[in-house]
């Protein structure tokens, strides 16, 4: 298709529902997953003489974000109605800003392989979300729930700065990862807390004046964001080599065959006849209240990866695996308060920890064991008590349904204590030796690869409880 000859150019804008327990302008409940229309009320539903009173945690949250992403904080605010008439917008507008967004400027880095790259923000604002049209409900009507009317969101616009769709997905998993980290937002994009709109053109690699766009609307996962760019730049690139006008428009994306559709033309700012919100007030944000919120901030990911990495001498891939999550953060810092053994931390974490974590499909926070039961645990390996597989395997499996035991009560009460008094394994080693004369003829021939056969006949031998590290230097030291 020619793509060698063009360049796409990609703005995203992505819609965060905040975790706030009411809505942006009145008391009813935001909550995800209730019964259609039962979140609602006279002020949702806009009838005549409501009056809208501003959410507070909702500022605090849309400062969170913006201070985490490096914007100037627009200390001055002030609402404005953004009119359009769709079915499921009671008022008939929607309360958004336009001229003083809450947050300007910033950016977000993001990593596609091995190259690092800041993809720069236009702006960040606070808006309510528009209620849910159901399609599927009846075979003649299309059905509106208004619980998600009025439910607070931010909208997070970048330049046109993107330029494949690898770096989109980069950067939505990047958005994703940071919102859950402040807690503003749970990035289910499956349910629709987390949505984006890609802005797509092409040009030719020479040029520098962007190209028609076309919006592709609420893609509701990562993947598909990346299908929708990949599908739409090759439609547009085959419309130019065929000669053929690209128009500015509106598409939807189809996850079952992977294809875009026109929805409508394309609106421009000016179609939406923005003007100031009367029924809302200016609100100013004191230094006070900005100093509050940035003393609040969590560490931030790249921050504490850095940290294990210099720190702790973890590895990078380790260091970034455990500060995917926060929850997994969390925990990882209460084992190494109990612990200075850090790689083997990190071992257990991203070993026997997730691997249950991930066969009874359950969060971190749902894990039975305390940090300090699984730091005993680690101890006892790292001082040579236990071999790490025997300790994985069996003491584990036992501490996870006996949580209020130590792991050296468990260790001890099925006889898995390691042997490593070197009087008893040196009778091992010879056992073996005498019982596979052939075997040692070969090694000392040259086959020293049968150094594991040694080793692990010692082991069975010992019913696991053999030091391997004592059982391999003496097999060495008698064999050679």
């Amino acid at each position: 298709m020619n793509n060698q000859k063009y360049e796409v150019v990609i703005g995203l804008e992505v819609h965060v529902q905040l975790q706030t327990q009411s809505k942006l302008f009145c008391g009813d409940s935001a909550e995800f997953g209730a019964e259609p229309n039962t979140h609602i009320s006279p002020i949702t539903l806009a009838h005549p003489g409501t009056l809208p009173k501003m959410n507070r945690k909702a500022i605090e949250y849309a400062i969170k974000l913006g201070l985490s992403l490096n914007c100037d904080i627009e200390q001055h605010n002030y609402f404005a109605r953004k009119n359009y008439f769709y079915p499921d917008l009671p008022k008939g507008y929607q309360v958004s800003q336009h001229t003083t967004p809450i947050c300007k400027n910033g950016f977000i880095k993001i990593r596609t392989g091995e190259t690092e790259k800041d993809i720069i923000l236009n702006r960040i604002h606070l808006e309510e979300d528009a209620g849910k049209s159901l399609h599927d409900i009846d075979e003649q009507y299309t059905a509106i729930d208004l619980n998600r009317a009025g439910v607070p969101l931010l909208e997070i616009v970048t330049e046109p700065c993107l330029h494949s769709s690898e770096e989109a997905f980069a950067y939505i998993t990047a958005l994703r990862k940071l919102v859950r980290w402040l807690d503003i937002c749970d990035g289910n994009m499956e349910e629709g807390s987390m949505r984006c709109d890609a802005n797509i053109s092409i040009r030719l690699k020479a040029e520098t004046k962007l190209g028609t766009r076309v919006e592709v609307k609420n893609l509701n996962s990562i993947r598909n964001v990346k299908r929708a760019i990949e599908f739409e730049t090759d439609r547009l690139i085959a419309l130019v080599e065929d000669n053929k006008m690209i128009l500015q428009e509106t598409r939807s994306f189809d996850a079952n065959n992977g294809t875009t559709f026109s929805l409508r033309t394309k609106e421009d700012a000016d179609d939406y006849r923005y003007f100031p919100e009367p029924d809302l007030t200016p609100f100013h944000i004191t230094n006070e209240f900005l100093v509050k919120i940035k003393d609040g901030l969590p560490d931030l990911p790249q921050m504490i990866e850095k940290r294990y990495i210099n720190d702790l001498h973890l590895s990078a891939y380790d260091a970034a695996v455990i500060c995917d999550d926060k929850d997994h953060v969390d925990f990882f810092e209460a084992l190494i308060k109990c612990t200075t053994s850090y790689k083997a931390a990190a071992n257990w974490l991203l070993g026997p920890v997730k691997s249950y974590l991930n066969e009874q499909n359950i969060s971190i926070k749902e894990f039975p064991l305390l940090p300090e039961r699984l730091a005993e645990l680690i101890a006892l390996v790292e001082t040579g008590k236990l071999n790490f597989s025997i300790a994985a395997t069996k003491v584990f499996t036992v501490l996870l349904n006996n949580t209020g035991k130590q792991a050296l009560q468990i260790a001890t009460e099925l006889n898995l204590i390691q042997e490593n008094d070197t009087a008893s394994i040196e009778d091992w080693v010879n056992a073996i030796i005498n019982k596979m004369p052939d075997k040692v003829k070969e090694y000392r021939a040259g086959k020293k690869g049968l150094i594991g056969l040694f080793a692990g006949e010692v082991k069975k031998l010992s019913k696991g409880k053999a030091d391997m590290q004592i059982v391999n230097e003496i097999l060495i030291q008698k064999l050679n």
